[in-house]
């Protein structure tokens, strides 16, 4: 019985795709547009399919505190985060925390681990910089944590953390770290969308900005990661941040992961 069920769900959930896709499709012009919207083979082409009446992309004024509020809590899928944080951080150890928008990890961080004797650099888009400066100006963002706009310049981290980075990220994530002056003794990734199928770009809605979106191809990413010399000590599943691009429910949900890795060499 359990077995016909089965197939009766499937077969009734290829039936109604057609349906579901253009119900999806239609959601694009109604007043509360869909999160995720369209589904492309590259960033260029999803920017290029941004309406002239939205921001194209997140270096935008009014894109960059959206949501600031609930980014600077502390989430159940920081806890894995957290947990090499307080393992791996020294006194005097360097965090570059790339695309760490508006210092909201080290803001949320610090109500739990102490992070005095840390520095936190945090590497971001020039708007997002901008606002992160005016911020701490405020006394709301934490004295040890800085910002940039580039990563030429920086120090080696101790660790490299990427939390909701690679998303956004416009190229691959070795060429990024090829970038730094020396390799990180750990990386923290967390929040990293992948799927199954070949990588998929969509466009989420941030405010008024329209931003590409990656859904990487996980086998694809997990090989570019073995061969950077790290041992992945750790990695996690996030079901809460499992997403559907609503107007091609076909391509399935997409999975979120998290991982540490430790450089061998170290």
């Amino acid at each position: 019985m359990t077995a016909l069920t089965s197939l009766a769900r499937r077969s009734l959930a290829r039936a109604s795709l057609p349906l579901r896709t253009g119900l999806g499709r239609l959601s694009q012009y109604g007043p509360r547009p869909p999160r995720f919207a369209g589904a492309y083979a590259s960033v260029a082409e999803a920017l290029a399919a941004v309406p002239p009446s939205r921001l194209a992309g997140y270096d935008h004024d009014a894109a960059v505190d959206v949501s600031l509020e609930a980014m600077t809590q502390v989430h159940l899928w920081d806890y894995p985060v957290l947990f090499w944080l307080d393992r791996l951080l020294k006194p005097g150890a360097v965090v570059l925390d790339v695309g760490g928008h508006l210092a909201t990890k080290p803001t949320a961080f610090a109500r739990l681990l102490d992070l005095s004797d840390v520095s936190w650099i945090i590497q971001d888009l020039p708007a997002v910089v901008s606002r992160g400066k005016a911020l701490q100006a405020a006394g709301r963002v934490p004295p040890q944590v800085s910002f940039r706009e580039s990563l030429v310049g920086c120090p080696r981290p101790d660790v490299l953390l990427a939390s909701g980075l690679l998303q956004y990220l416009d190229r691959p994530f070795p060429e990024l770290l090829r970038q730094l002056p020396g390799r990180p003794g750990a990386i923290l990734l967390n929040k990293v969308a992948m799927r199954n199928g070949p990588e998929v770009v969509t466009l989420e809605r941030i405010g008024p900005a329209r931003v590409p979106y990656r859904i990487r191809n996980r086998a694809g990413f997990e090989a570019e990661l073995a061969v950077l010399g790290y041992r992945t000590a750790d990695h996690w599943s996030i079901p809460q941040l499992s997403h559907r691009i609503t107007t091609h429910p076909g391509l399935g949900r997409s999975e979120s992961r998290g991982m540490a890795l430790i450089d061998l060499s170290s």
